[in-house]
């Protein structure tokens, strides 16, 4: 080096293609161990909730929200946030950075449904409280992964 910034990319094991296909295979298959426990999580405490006297019925249609409901849509928008994880970390320079402020956006808009609803406020305070804990599962997780890929 002749004591100039050296912006250049390095060759090495985790350079090219090969590299960045690990690191994205890496990702998913944290992404997909973290939202099987965000699932169990969120799943769990919905459970605890109704031993407690949680109804989970939503007026509009008069339906009680079944447990495997919250499992299913727990399974599916954390499988929305590891794909953007995953594109995250193909596209941006900063992932870890870019993924928190896209998935702490995400989950404050995710809070407003559950006053829409029109439930009584146990059901309301529930779906509230499990709105954040997948949040609390997969933020982080996710968030770790990505620093330990880009670094």
């Amino acid at each position: 080096m002749n004591g100039m910034n050296d912006t250049g990319a390095v060759a090495g094991p985790a350079s090219g293609r090969a590299g960045h296909t690990h690191r994205l295979r890496g990702l998913a298959g944290t992404g997909f161990i973290a939202t099987l426990a965000a699932m169990a999580a969120t799943t769990l405490a919905a459970a605890l909730a109704r031993a407690v006297g949680v109804d989970f019925q939503v007026p509009d249609g008069g339906e009680t929200i079944p447990l495997s409901g919250f499992a299913v849509v727990t399974g599916c928008t954390s499988v929305v946030g590891v794909v953007i994880g995953v594109a995250l970390l193909r596209w941006s320079a900063r992932p870890a950075e870019r993924f928190v402020w896209t998935a702490v956006s995400l989950t404050a808009i995710s809070l407003v449904p559950p006053f829409l609803a029109g439930a009584n406020t146990a059901t309301t305070t529930a779906l509230l409280a499990l709105h954040l804990v997948p949040a609390a599962v997969m933020i982080p997780t996710l968030t770790r992964s990505l620093r330990t890929r880009t670094d």
